[in-house]
């Protein structure tokens, strides 16, 4: 069984990247600049975005944080976005989700530049996705496809099964392991809530992908010998034992699952590292589109 060490490929895909950033500035040419629009106080929230600033200082990105208060309107936010929209020094942006439930998430996607896109939510960018038409592409499905390439896991005619349909991990990651190429070329089925004996279902898969977000959902009864296991479920469970008053868990029953894949992510430190390290692959790509126009 190998473990799919999300954090060591995330700090050697940042490494080569600020190899990519030292020969820009060598050239004098202008630093890619990523800015987070964050609104309101939510815990996991400010965890990851405060580790894409960090990120952005360690493999010397520019970047800008917009922290708004909670009760930010409708509008206020859509200012902002149409203000980083109109600044040319900034050449990608993200709006940390999930927003205040009196704010519209789809109409504050939708207000994004498709160019400035880097979370690749907006349905230009997943359409081009969708038509092999190269773009920006979801961070976290982009970083589970990284991890796939780097270490080698055959995906060619095999049998994936994604569980959970979300537009950030499910739909996207399904398409993509479906694409010509590689890694791609096996044969998907998506299951959801409604699937009938999902049992039965991962029971088949040569590989399978979780994003549900329910801990330990994935039993060992589920998995066959041999399956590649991809874990994007990140939760926080309640523990009063422990210092933090809680810890983080996956969708799959790591300790049981592990002694039957060839292949695992861990959570902590697999799937959610790869996707802050795709987000500055994205904006990278954002900054050199802007400079060849």
């Amino acid at each position: 069984m190998t473990i799919l060490d999300g954090k060591k490929l995330s700090n050697q895909i940042k490494e080569e990247i600020a190899a990519e950033v030292a020969s820009i500035k060598e050239r004098g040419e202008k630093v890619p600049h990523l800015a987070a629009v964050l609104v309101g106080n939510d815990g996991a929230s400010l965890t990851y975005v405060g580790s894409k600033v960090r990120s952005c200082e360690r493999i010397g990105f520019k970047s800008t944080l917009k922290h708004l208060p909670e009760e930010t309107t409708e509008d206020e936010l859509l200012t902002v976005v149409s203000q980083l929209n109109d600044d040319p020094d900034i050449d990608g942006y993200i709006v940390q989700l999930p927003l205040p439930k009196h704010i519209d998430e789809e109409k504050v996607l939708l207000a994004v530049h498709p160019d400035k896109d880097v979370d690749g939510f907006h349905p230009a960018n997943f359409g081009k996705m969708a038509l092999d038409m190269e773009t920006f592409i979801p961070a976290t499905p982009y970083g589970i496809m990284e991890m796939l390439r780097r270490y080698e896991v055959e995906t060619e005619g095999k049998h994936a099964v994604v569980i959970g349909r979300s537009h950030i991990v499910g739909r996207p990651i399904s398409i993509l392991l479906s694409r010509k190429g590689k890694p791609g070329n096996a044969t998907v089925t998506l299951c959801h809530s409604r699937t009938k004996d999902i049992k039965a279902i991962t029971r088949e898969a040569d590989i399978i992908v979780s994003a549900l977000g329910i801990p330990h959902f994935l039993k060992a009864d589920m998995v066959k010998d041999g399956a590649v296991i991809i874990d994007v479920g990140i939760t926080r469970v309640p523990d009063p034992g422990r210092e933090r008053g809680y810890y983080i868990t996956g969708d799959v029953d790591f300790k049981a699952v592990s002694q039957k894949a060839s292949y695992i992510t861990p959570v902590p430190g697999g799937v959610g590292p790869m996707t802050i390290a795709m987000l500055l692959k994205n904006t990278l790509l954002a900054r050199e589109r802007h400079s060849g126009r």
